[in-house]
């Protein structure tokens, strides 16, 4: 489970805002920023919406481990662009598979 810590720095690092997380993860806003602030810990069904919705943005958590907790982005900027590209071509709607992630 991340925290909320964690869910503030992914949103940063995915250029998202909490009005926006809020849309994708079907939470209110609310929630989300009381849980950022460490103000609240809501339900684990909230908390696990809230990652799923961050990792489909591109956020990657990193478990506790010998460095801590942490969050990096799923792919580069550069990588992040080309896909943008790509996915703006258009063509087949379809579930992206990528390989080692």
């Amino acid at each position: 489970m991340i925290t909320g810590s964690q869910c503030r720095a992914a949103r940063a690092l995915v250029e998202i805002s909490r009005q926006l997380l809020a849309t994708l993860s079907r939470i209110d806003e609310t929630i989300i920023a009381r849980f950022e602030r460490k103000l609240e810990n809501p339900a684990d069904e909230i908390i696990l919406a809230l990652q799923t919705a961050l990792e489909a943005a591109g956020a990657l958590f990193i478990e506790e481990g010998e460095h801590g907790l942490g969050v990096q982005l799923k792919f580069t900027r550069s990588e992040a662009r080309r896909l943008s590209v790509l996915e703006s071509e258009g063509g087949l709607v379809a579930n992206d598979e990528v390989p080692g992630v």
